[in-house]
């Protein structure tokens, strides 16, 4: 897995001035909580979201959760503030801060910058708190290489479909979803452009939310689509979709078994004791490096997401 192993199949949004919400999301199965500060939060509740999210960081229960707070995108007049009152508070507890409608690098060096004042005078370790990416305008995929590589704290790069769209122009009021008059999937060019900018630096890939939050099928089948092509995600509006991301960007059992089989038996065949040799058959398949490499992929997020193996390798008898 990249970005230091954190699975983030799921990655719930829970508004800052809800302090129910922030309460009931703790007891859920999300791989990781964003506790927003921006777009679900009006201006005038800004100030008191911040402390909410504060008391939550440090009082709450998120064990097994990656714990992120999305601030305000560096075009308004709250992002600094953001970002001081919630480090100063509860960095201690915090793995990520995520930045919204990031158009070019200077952004994220800005970020990183801040954060390693803060942790420096707070005494926390330099460089714990990771950068979320979010692209959400043009610029921002223009410039995506650059904001990928802009920091060794970036973690994940995340489509944001909403301010895109408007961001273009498309024409469509229907967040995620396709197009009748598109004769294919309008967003595939910006998620290969994303996924590629992530998989370059090494980082995770995840997608953005669908809003037709008690549509759990179409959700399904537009999260089919990212996982398809390897992202590692996809945002979550409503605890009614979290079964749903966890199950898509998990391998089906048959495949991670699969996968750690290749692996195993790969180990097998390469060694002294398997004949050292390259390339082998595995049943009816033959598997050589390459084989391995995709094999570790589809292992890697099965282990991530806690799954367990239901077969084995054994070695031919000689």
């Amino acid at each position: 897995m990249t970005a230091a192993g954190r699975p983030r199949r799921s990655c719930l949004a829970v508004p800052g001035s809800s302090v129910k919400m922030l309460g009931k999301a703790q007891g859920l199965p999300a791989d990781q909580v964003f506790l927003d500060l921006e777009d679900a939060v009006a201006p005038l509740a800004k100030p008191d979201a911040r402390k909410n999210i504060v008391a939550a960081l440090n009082e709450g229960d998120w064990a097994g959760k990656t714990r992120v707070v999305r601030v305000n995108d560096l075009t308004t007049p709250w992002t600094y503030r953001d970002v001081i009152d919630v480090v100063e508070g509860a960095g201690a507890h915090l793995d990520c801060v995520m930045l919204p409608k990031v158009q070019d690098a200077a952004q994220v060096q800005w970020l990183d910058l801040t954060l390693t004042q803060l942790e420096k005078t707070l005494g926390l370790p330099v460089g714990r708190i990771g950068i979320e990416a979010q692209i959400e305008n043009a610029a921002g995929l223009v410039n995506v290489d650059a904001i990928a590589a802009a920091s060794p704290r970036v973690e994940t790069i995340i489509f944001g479909p909403a301010d895109f769209m408007a961001s273009i122009n498309m024409r469509s009021l229907v967040v995620g979803g396709l197009m009748p008059d598109y004769p294919g999937d309008p967003y595939h060019y910006i998620l290969m452009r994303i996924l590629m900018a992530a998989r370059m630096h090494d980082l995770q890939a995840i997608d953005g939310p669908f809003l037709q939050i008690r549509d759990t099928d179409a959700f399904r089948e537009v999260a089919k689509r990212s996982a398809a092509l390897g992202f590692d995600g996809k945002w979550v509006l409503h605890p009614g979709q979290i079964d749903a991301a966890n199950e898509v960007y998990s391998p089906a059992q048959a495949d991670y078994d699969h996968a750690e089989l290749i692996l195993d038996a790969y180990e097998h065949y390469t060694s002294e004791a398997g004949g050292r040799l390259g390339a082998v058959m595995l049943g009816d398949e033959m598997i050589d490096e390459a084989s391995r490499k995709m094999a570790l992929v589809i292992a890697a997020k099965g282990r991530a997401a806690g799954m367990t193996r239901t077969s084995r390798f054994t070695p031919p008898a000689e």
